[in-house]
């Protein structure tokens, strides 16, 4: 006997950039902490890295909540500012993940759609094109084209809408537990990396439907995810 049904539809990825297709959390770190000194703000990098990942307003309220400290708005963009700065001086340090590459090029040949949403603004996010390997074009939606980064979902709302799918039949890709929240709040599954410096129990605490070690672990295991590499 035959069923008849809709057909699930070719699963579709949304990947975060820092720590999830670039090795750059560390270089955003120290660049944080670079531009939080230049404020006479003086943090251990632990505490700056753990809020890696959410969006620069959000970022530094939360850093300066700990520290007692207010900032005016201007204050607080001359600070990101400082940020991007000292960000791109260390770019020359920043490299691709092991596999990354590797993977988005077998998603292209395997007819998956995937799209990168990174909360960082294209003048820090886009030279990682190059690093990827990608074309201009390649579909990324950075902090400057949406209302709210991570961990709110615009990011992955609007990435899914560019790629023309649902959100909440696309998988986010993301090293953070912000990046997790954000993808449960799309309706997303949440694939986790440990590449970024959060632990496996941690993402799985986030919502992590999986985690793998980097981008070449996630391509070793792509079946796990519904990704078919053989007929029935």
């Amino acid at each position: 006997m035959t069923v008849n049904y809709v057909s699930s539809p070719v699963p579709s990825f949304l990947f975060d950039l820092d720590g999830t297709l670039i090795d750059s959390v560390y270089q955003h770190v120290i660049a944080w902490r670079a531009a939080l000194t230049g404020i006479g703000i003086d943090l251990s990098v632990w505490r700056i890295h753990r809020r890696i990942g959410m969006s620069g307003g959000l970022f530094v309220s939360a850093l300066l909540r700990e520290t007692g400290r207010s900032l005016t708005k201007a204050e607080i963009d001359r600070l990101q500012e400082a940020h991007a700065e000292q960000y791109r001086a260390q770019l020359d340090g920043v490299t691709a993940l092991p596999g990354a590459r590797e993977l988005l090029s077998f998603l292209t040949g395997a007819g998956v759609r995937w799209a990168i949403a990174t909360s960082g603004y294209a003048a820090t996010a886009r030279p990682a094109l190059g690093l990827l390997g990608l074309a201009e074009d390649t579909p990324m939606v950075t902090r400057d084209l949406v209302r709210h980064a991570k961990p709110d979902p615009d990011l992955f709302l609007a990435a899914a809408a560019v790629l023309g799918v649902e959100a909440r039949h696309a998988m986010v890709v993301g090293d953070s537990v912000w990046d997790l929240l954000a993808a449960r709040r799309a309706g997303s599954l949440g694939i986790g990396l440990m590449s970024g410096g959060y632990g496996r129990e941690e993402l799985e605490r986030a919502g992590a439907y999986r985690v793998y070690a980097d981008p070449a672990e996630m391509l070793d295991r792509i079946d796990e995810l519904g990704v078919r590499t053989e007929p029935d």
